[in-house]
């Protein structure tokens, strides 16, 4: 026989449906918003050279500071690292716009801006520091189609689909948040758009760098998908260095 539902367990049935409907949708409220952003990251013990950040299994490393600019124009740098194989083997066409964040000193940039003569690159970095160097070698060179941008710790200043190609070198281990820096990132992609992620390979022991900034390739995949980003190759050209090629997924 079928049941009778009173009044009251109707009212009470309809209290736990809204309710449940509540649970399901997205808080926008900061309170929400900053429970979510603890909850992806645990606090561990500092090691050396960290910051005791953890994220999905990884502890975040120290930020070089600008004091440390000149290790990233150091003399052996091409030859060490081979920069000029990196520079080539990125997907760039003459128009394309490209975001170099944690520019830095413009290592890249600069090559890269005369690899897009109609198109320009958006030199990101958290440190004015680092941008006021930029800007001193562009009016010494002359060189125009550079655009500078201070971000933030979990913005990275994009605006939304206006980037073919983003270019992260040496740096997405020190970004203090980087699930909102790989939303940002990947929100300012195009779709179909590149991320080229160019991190120390923490699979060989051989290679001279610090246990905290170098990065496996299964970590950096791991990463990159929790933020919407499709792997889609790894080129391991450089002699010490992966180049992690990601996408933004074509809506076509």
């Amino acid at each position: 026989m079928p049941r009778t539902v009173s009044f009251v367990d109707f009212l009470v049935l309809c209290a736990l449906l809204s309710a449940s409907i509540t649970g399901c949708s997205a808080d926008s409220s900061p309170a929400a918003a900053e429970s979510d952003t603890q909850s992806r990251y645990t606090q561990g013990a500092v090691n050396y050279d960290g910051i005791g950040k953890i994220y999905m299994g990884r502890e975040i490393s120290h930020v070089m500071g600008h004091r440390g600019a000149a290790w990233l124009e150091r003399s052996d740098r091409v030859a060490s690292e081979r920069t000029d194989i990196l520079i080539d083997l990125l997907p760039l066409k003459p128009n394309s716009v490209v975001a170099d964040i944690g520019a830095g000193t413009g290592y890249f940039a600069f090559p890269i801006a005369e690899r897009v003569p109609q198109g320009r690159v958006l030199a990101v970095d958290i440190q004015q520091e680092m941008l006021d160097i930029i800007s001193d070698r562009q009016r010494e060179s002359g060189v125009e189609n550079i655009e500078r941008l201070l971000s933030t710790e979990q913005d990275p200043a994009l605006p939304v689909s206006s980037v073919d190609l983003v270019l992260i070198v040496d740096a997405y281990h020190e970004f203090s948040f980087p699930y909102e820096m790989g939303k940002g990132i990947q929100a300012a992609l195009r779709p179909g758009g590149i991320l080229a992620l160019v991190e120390y390979r923490a699979e060989d022991r051989a290679v001279p760098i610090k246990r905290l900034h170098k990065m496996t390739e299964a970590q950096a995949i791991l990463e990159m998908e929790a933020v919407g980003l499709e792997w889609v190759r790894t080129l391991d050209d450089l002699p010490q260095q992966h180049l992690m090629l990601f996408q933004k997924p074509d809506l076509d």
